[in-house]
């Protein structure tokens, strides 16, 4: 039977995509990029935040994280006072008294830079071959930008869990460069700041920065995180107007001891002690 008859009787065989053509090659599913992207894929996709982190972590032999939370809107005091200066001279785009502001919000860039810095070199002296306590920020400016240019300072690996966001996250140049990430999915770049820590630093900061601390404390109150967790919320002067815990315990929505779930201070030594103690006395 020639190729018309066959063509006849079974047509199918011969539509473009089944016959011999140079013009069609097949492509493999996950080099398929309109797929990939495709809500079909997406569980692929949420897969991958996981295991390709994870890959990388193994790699570098990080066990464990001390997490920075905070502003992406806060500048280091070199920026701070060269704003200022620009506003006083009628320059740039800030009042004078902004720009006071953004200097007086400044001492939490270089708190935090201070503080990781210290607790980088001491984490740098703890035997074994793994990387313990490693500083991770969510990678992106203000006190991200301070946590890992403190770690970097003292010379140690440092992460960064970034996020693509249509502003203010762009990675910031402290990053050790293999623990840089970039992340689609919120929940799995929460997974990773959670899962690995084992202690939290929270400085002054918006929505996101308030967002990352109550979900966390949620989670530690629930028992949901059952090993020991320190979280440091350092800077009473903000905090304290941010957040009033008080009416929430006179209401009956949180407990007394809840507040007890995070230590407070304004002092880089005193934080710096109590994350080492708890460090030290819980994982070490």
């Amino acid at each position: 039977m020639g190729d018309r008859a066959c063509y006849k009787f079974a047509p199918q065989l011969f539509h473009p995509l089944t016959m011999t053509d140079s013009r069609y090659q097949a492509i493999k599913a996950y080099k398929n990029e309109k797929f990939m992207n495709s809500t079909d894929a997406r569980a692929l996709r949420i897969l991958a935040e996981y295991l390709e982190p994870a890959s990388r972590f193994r790699e570098f032999h990080v066990r464990d994280t001390i997490v920075f939370f905070g502003s992406a809107r806060i500048p280091s005091r070199e920026i701070a006072e060269g704003l200022l200066r620009e506003a006083e001279a009628g320059k740039g785009d800030l009042t004078v008294e902004l720009a006071q502001k953004k200097l007086h919000m400044s001492r939490y860039y270089e708190a935090t830079r201070e503080l990781t810095r210290r607790l980088t070199e001491w984490s740098k002296s703890l035997e074994g071959t793994e990387r313990r306590f490693v500083a991770c920020s969510g990678g992106g400016p203000g006190i991200m930008e301070a946590a890992n240019r403190g770690a970097s300072e003292a010379k140690g690996e440092n992460i960064g869990l970034n996020i693509s966001l249509p502003f203010e996250q762009n990675d910031n140049p402290y990053i050790t460069h293999r623990l840089s990430f970039e992340f689609h999915y919120f929940f799995m770049r929460k997974f990773w700041f959670s899962y690995l820590a084992k202690a939290l630093v929270v400085m002054p900061g918006g929505f996101g920065t308030l967002d990352e601390f109550m979900e966390v404390v949620t989670l530690v109150q629930t028992l949901k995180i059952k090993k020991r967790l320190p979280i440091v919320l350092f800077g009473t002067e903000y905090w304290d107007r941010v957040i009033d815990f008080e009416p929430m315990i006179e209401f009956g929505t949180i407990s007394p001891e809840d507040v007890d779930l995070f230590y407070r201070t304004d002092s880089v030594d005193d934080a710096y002690s109590y994350l080492v103690r708890e460090l030290t006395e819980h994982f070490l």
